[in-house]
């Protein structure tokens, strides 16, 4: 599997870089990321300890819902819901629809790199 590459960019300046790709003036690179979290803090609270062992329990066990993952991390199954919609939208795992309306976890990445750079408003030049 590759790696998931995910940037950092605030509102502001995935809004500038999304109106840039769309009037035709900029054009991503290969390689840059495809996921943009809105800050650091937001990117190390979807990958907190927590949610990485999370994560590897989808990876080792393979559920078929989201009840047994509840009964395999020990963890309620409403606030499991709502941490794996959260790491659904940023792209980390899928929730496949199962019959009987059931969503299966699957982790699509075993690797999350991060590409920050250091200079204020570098997104726009930086990717």
């Amino acid at each position: 599997m590759k790696p998931l590459k995910v940037g950092i960019a605030s509102y502001r300046e995935m809004k500038e870089r999304n109106i840039a790709i769309a009037r035709g003036h900029y054009r991503p690179r290969r390689g840059e990321p495809k996921v943009w979290f809105p800050s650091l803090e937001t990117f190390a609270g979807i990958l907190s300890e927590n949610n990485r062992a999370l994560l590897q329990i989808i990876i080792d066990n393979q559920p078929e819902s989201l009840s047994e993952l509840a009964e395999l991390s020990g963890r309620k199954t409403a606030s499991l819901s709502r941490t794996l919609k959260s790491m659904a939208q940023y792209g980390l795992i899928e929730l496949e629809k199962q019959r009987g309306g059931r969503l299966r976890p699957k982790v699509n990445y075993t690797d999350v790199v991060l590409d920050l750079p250091l200079a204020k408003d570098a997104v726009a030049a930086h990717g």
